[in-house]
Protein backbone atom coordinates (compact mmCIF):
# COMPACT_ATOMS: atom_id res chain seq x y z
CA UNK A 1 0.00 0.00 0.00
CA UNK A 2 1.67 3.25 -0.93
CA UNK A 3 0.95 6.32 1.36
CA UNK A 4 -0.27 9.53 0.04
CA UNK A 5 1.80 12.15 1.44
CA UNK A 6 0.29 15.55 1.68
CA UNK A 7 2.15 18.93 3.52
CA UNK A 8 -0.55 21.77 4.01
CA UNK A 9 1.42 25.79 3.83
CA UNK A 10 1.17 29.16 5.36
CA UNK A 11 3.21 31.96 6.11
CA UNK A 12 4.07 31.30 9.81
CA UNK A 13 2.48 27.77 10.40
CA UNK A 14 0.76 28.59 13.40
CA UNK A 15 -2.91 28.91 11.94
CA UNK A 16 -4.28 28.24 8.46
CA UNK A 17 -1.46 25.32 7.54
CA UNK A 18 -1.81 24.09 10.73
CA UNK A 19 -5.36 23.89 11.45
CA UNK A 20 -5.93 21.59 7.82
CA UNK A 21 -2.93 19.42 8.96
CA UNK A 22 -5.79 18.93 11.81
CA UNK A 23 -8.60 18.67 9.99
CA UNK A 24 -7.64 16.53 7.18
CA UNK A 25 -5.97 14.09 9.85
CA UNK A 26 -9.61 14.19 11.63
CA UNK A 27 -11.10 13.38 8.39
CA UNK A 28 -8.53 10.35 6.87
CA UNK A 29 -9.18 8.52 10.65
CA UNK A 30 -12.83 9.09 10.27
CA UNK A 31 -12.80 7.47 6.53
CA UNK A 32 -10.97 4.75 8.33
CA UNK A 33 -7.99 5.67 5.72
CA UNK A 34 -4.99 6.88 8.16
CA UNK A 35 -2.54 4.45 7.58
CA UNK A 36 -3.16 5.25 4.11
CA UNK A 37 -2.24 9.45 4.59
CA UNK A 38 1.04 11.07 6.01
CA UNK A 39 -0.12 14.67 6.43
CA UNK A 40 2.24 17.71 7.88
CA UNK A 41 2.28 21.34 7.84
CA UNK A 42 5.30 24.06 7.43
CA UNK A 43 5.43 27.65 7.44
CA UNK A 44 7.17 29.85 4.56
CA UNK A 45 8.55 31.73 7.55
CA UNK A 46 10.48 30.28 10.51
CA UNK A 47 9.60 33.05 12.87
CA UNK A 48 7.49 31.24 14.90
CA UNK A 49 9.48 27.48 14.84
CA UNK A 50 8.78 25.11 17.45
CA UNK A 51 5.62 27.24 18.64
CA UNK A 52 2.09 25.42 19.30
CA UNK A 53 -0.44 27.04 16.70
CA UNK A 54 -2.06 29.85 17.86
CA UNK A 55 -4.03 29.54 21.03
CA UNK A 56 -7.09 31.32 19.16
CA UNK A 57 -7.05 28.70 16.34
CA UNK A 58 -6.21 26.22 19.14
CA UNK A 59 -9.74 27.33 20.40
CA UNK A 60 -11.73 27.45 17.85
CA UNK A 61 -10.92 24.24 16.21
CA UNK A 62 -11.28 22.64 19.70
CA UNK A 63 -14.64 23.42 19.59
CA UNK A 64 -14.80 21.61 16.56
CA UNK A 65 -13.15 18.63 17.92
CA UNK A 66 -9.71 19.15 16.26
CA UNK A 67 -6.91 18.96 18.74
CA UNK A 68 -4.38 21.07 16.93
CA UNK A 69 -0.79 19.94 18.46
CA UNK A 70 1.75 20.49 15.11
CA UNK A 71 5.11 22.29 16.27
CA UNK A 72 5.68 25.15 13.58
CA UNK A 73 8.40 24.41 11.49
CA UNK A 74 9.59 25.97 8.33
CA UNK A 75 9.58 24.31 4.54
CA UNK A 76 12.30 22.94 3.73
CA UNK A 77 14.30 21.62 0.56
CA UNK A 78 14.05 18.55 1.49
CA UNK A 79 10.13 18.53 1.91
CA UNK A 80 9.89 19.23 -2.32
CA UNK A 81 11.19 15.47 -2.55
CA UNK A 82 9.16 13.95 0.37
CA UNK A 83 5.57 14.69 -0.34
CA UNK A 84 3.69 13.99 -2.86
CA UNK A 85 1.34 17.21 -2.21
CA UNK A 86 2.32 20.62 -1.44
CA UNK A 87 -0.64 22.46 -0.64
CA UNK A 88 -0.83 26.67 -0.18
CA UNK A 89 -3.47 28.50 0.99
CA UNK A 90 -3.33 31.62 -1.07
CA UNK A 91 -1.21 33.22 -3.82
CA UNK A 92 1.55 34.71 -1.98
CA UNK A 93 2.33 31.41 -0.81
CA UNK A 94 2.20 29.74 -3.88
CA UNK A 95 5.10 32.28 -5.49
CA UNK A 96 6.75 31.37 -2.70
CA UNK A 97 7.00 27.82 -2.68
CA UNK A 98 7.61 28.11 -6.79
CA UNK A 99 10.49 30.36 -5.35
CA UNK A 100 11.76 27.81 -3.51
CA UNK A 101 11.30 24.76 -5.23
CA UNK A 102 14.62 22.80 -5.71
CA UNK A 103 13.22 22.66 -9.72
CA UNK A 104 10.34 23.42 -11.41
CA UNK A 105 9.61 20.00 -11.59
CA UNK A 106 8.65 19.81 -7.87
CA UNK A 107 6.12 22.24 -9.16
CA UNK A 108 3.80 19.66 -10.74
CA UNK A 109 3.41 18.70 -6.70
CA UNK A 110 1.94 22.72 -5.51
CA UNK A 111 -2.15 23.24 -5.49
CA UNK A 112 -4.16 25.76 -3.71
CA UNK A 113 -6.13 24.83 -0.92
CA UNK A 114 -8.99 26.68 -2.26
CA UNK A 115 -8.57 24.61 -5.73
CA UNK A 116 -10.56 21.37 -3.30
CA UNK A 117 -13.56 23.58 -2.06
CA UNK A 118 -17.12 22.75 -3.23
CA UNK A 119 -19.13 24.29 -1.05
CA UNK A 120 -16.98 28.10 -1.54
CA UNK A 121 -16.94 27.80 -4.73
CA UNK A 122 -16.41 31.80 -5.21
CA UNK A 123 -13.26 31.14 -2.29
CA UNK A 124 -9.90 31.90 -3.93
CA UNK A 125 -7.46 31.52 -1.03
CA UNK A 126 -7.97 30.97 2.82
CA UNK A 127 -7.34 34.07 4.61
CA UNK A 128 -4.52 34.84 7.51
CA UNK A 129 -7.23 35.72 10.42
CA UNK A 130 -3.96 36.78 12.70
CA UNK A 131 -4.93 40.04 12.92
CA UNK A 132 -9.05 39.53 12.72
CA UNK A 133 -11.74 38.59 14.92
CA UNK A 134 -13.31 35.67 16.06
CA UNK A 135 -15.38 35.22 12.88
CA UNK A 136 -11.90 35.17 10.46
CA UNK A 137 -10.93 32.29 12.35
CA UNK A 138 -14.60 30.66 11.91
CA UNK A 139 -14.56 31.19 8.51
CA UNK A 140 -10.84 29.51 7.89
CA UNK A 141 -12.18 26.25 9.25
CA UNK A 142 -14.99 26.68 7.43
CA UNK A 143 -12.87 27.10 4.22
CA UNK A 144 -10.56 24.15 5.28
CA UNK A 145 -12.82 21.65 6.28
CA UNK A 146 -14.84 22.24 2.72
CA UNK A 147 -11.56 21.89 0.94
CA UNK A 148 -10.31 19.16 2.97
CA UNK A 149 -13.16 17.21 2.32
CA UNK A 150 -13.28 17.73 -1.25
CA UNK A 151 -9.67 16.81 -0.89
CA UNK A 152 -10.26 13.68 0.46
CA UNK A 153 -12.63 13.04 -1.86
CA UNK A 154 -10.35 13.54 -5.07
CA UNK A 155 -8.23 11.10 -3.61
CA UNK A 156 -10.74 8.72 -3.61
CA UNK A 157 -11.35 8.65 -7.13
CA UNK A 158 -7.91 8.53 -8.07
CA UNK A 159 -7.37 5.72 -6.22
Amino acid sequence: MTTCKILFVCLGNICRSSAAEGVMRRLVEEAGRAAEFEIDSAGILSYHRGELPDPRMRAHASRRGYDLVHRSRPVTTDDFFHFDLIIGMDARNMDDLRDRAPSPAEWEKLRLMTDYCTSHPDADHVPDPYYGGAEGFEYVLDLLEDACAGLLNKLRMMN
